[in-house]
């Protein structure tokens, strides 16, 4: 029987490798957005719970943590290179981006506004992100060829689907059957749709999560702008940082530790009140350990796999997938309505990304033609080196092109 299993296992691993690696990169990006689209709607159910944020992002660091830092240790110990104290700057820097001013910006954004609009201003961070990439020279932008054209094109579609998202209501296209009541002892008339978190869709005010009343939706879009910024450097700086030290878990694991360490020395400023320290039910549970083991421990790994195989604008690009996840989720769970601006932003999210992700294959394909072609030439040279020539060939090397990306 054990040996059975083991073939069984065995086979799987191994159909799962025999899969081309841009099909695997595809299914992790997917994923991945299902993953933190989730996050959006725990997160925001969280803080309607009266959790105090910089626990919440403690506590949820704190379970990444040690979920990562056991993959790391037996998995990488002999691809892991030694420890320098640039390499601990670089990922302190990587912390402080990525986790700290990220998550961070994150919580306060959605505090004052939806989850919905949360996702759909990430939408930006494809453009963000290309427009970093290129200036820092990690993605390559040739306007004068179709896939450089269709890159450019493609991100501005997912640009402008963001921004009539976020401006654009509309009329309303499909409005759930979830109805509430807000009188004295009030109730969820369909609590049935959350059976197992009904405490979800009801804060204690006897508001749906969906509402914001209240909150200041302007510093509320300042902060999730900030947010995207952050994500985008966060993106962009980790691809240079993997080239010198390619442990991609032990990058992460390190980064997590140092973003804990940054937000425990703010915690102790900001949160002297140990009562806030205190889980009070098990939904608050259930927040915290979707937040560390899945918007944090798992995406944090598949994300920087991706970001070394595929570089960091093709992890950017599938953002706009999280944005109509989160809509249903947050329909199905909150009660959020769908609007025709919203479905307008979407056909332009869904379109800008096809044309970004074609332009890239395309890039891939000319690249590969490029280097088949240096190839027989190189190969065309060392042959005729046995002959006797007049003149000395000024070829020295086949003419790889630079390229920082795999995909």
């Amino acid at each position: 029987m054990a040996d059975h299993s083991g073939s069984v296992q065995l086979s799987g691993r191994q159909m799962w490798c025999s899969v081309p690696e841009r099909v695997q990169l595809h299914v992790a990006m997917l994923a991945l957005q299902f993953g933190y689209a989730g996050f959006h709607v725990v997160s925001r159910a969280a803080l309607n719970m009266g959790i105090s944020k910089i626990v919440f992002i403690v506590y949820r660091n704190v379970i990444a943590f040690l979920l990562l830092l056991p993959f790391a240790y037996f998995l990488e110990k002999k691809e892991r290179p030694a420890i320098t104290l640039n390499f601990l700057v670089q990922f302190f820097l990587l912390a402080l981006v990525g986790i700290t001013a990220n998550q961070g910006f994150y919580l306060l954004g959605l505090d004052n506004t939806s989850p919905t609009f949360a996702s759909a201003i990430q939408n930006s961070v494809p453009a963000i992100t290309f427009l970093m990439a290129a200036i820092l020279r990690i993605e390559q932008v040739r306007l004068n060829r179709k896939d450089g054209i269709a890159k450019v094109i493609g991100t501005t579609f997912c640009v402008a689907g963001a921004s009539v998202i976020t401006l654009y209501k509309g009329p309303t296209i499909y409005s759930p059957t979830l109805t509430l009541q807000s009188t004295t002892g009030s109730h969820l008339a369909s609590s049935n749709l959350n059976p197992f978190f009904p405490s979800l869709l009801q804060s204690s005010t006897g508001l749906s999560l969906g509402d914001t009343g209240g909150k200041n939706w302007t510093l509320g879009c300042l902060f999730l702008i900030g947010h995207c910024l952050s994500w985008s450097g966060w993106l962009v700086l980790q691809a240079p940082v993997l080239k010198k030290y390619p442990a991609r878990l032990s990058v992460t694991s390190y980064t997590c530790f140092f973003g804990l360490i940054q937000f425990l020395i703010i915690a102790a400023f900001i949160e002297r009140d140990h009562h806030a320290w205190l889980v009070h039910s098990g939904a608050e549970v259930f927040s915290i350990f979707y937040a560390g083991v899945v918007a944090s421990g798992i995406a944090f790994a598949v994300q920087i796999w991706c970001i070394d195989r595929g570089g960091p604008v093709f992890v950017a690009v599938y953002q706009p997938v999280q944005t109509l996840v989160v809509a249903i989720l947050a329909s199905i769970a909150l009660g959020e309505e769908f609007y025709l601006g919203g479905i307008m932003g979407a056909v332009l999210i869904i379109a800008g990304l096809y044309l970004v992700l074609w332009g890239k294959s395309e890039e891939k394909k000319i690249a590969a033609a490029a280097a088949e072609k240096a190839r027989i030439q190189s190969c065309q040279e060392h042959g005729n080196a046995t002959l006797p020539v007049l003149t000395k060939s000024s070829l020295t090397q086949p003419l790889l092109p630079p390229s920082t990306e795999n995909v």
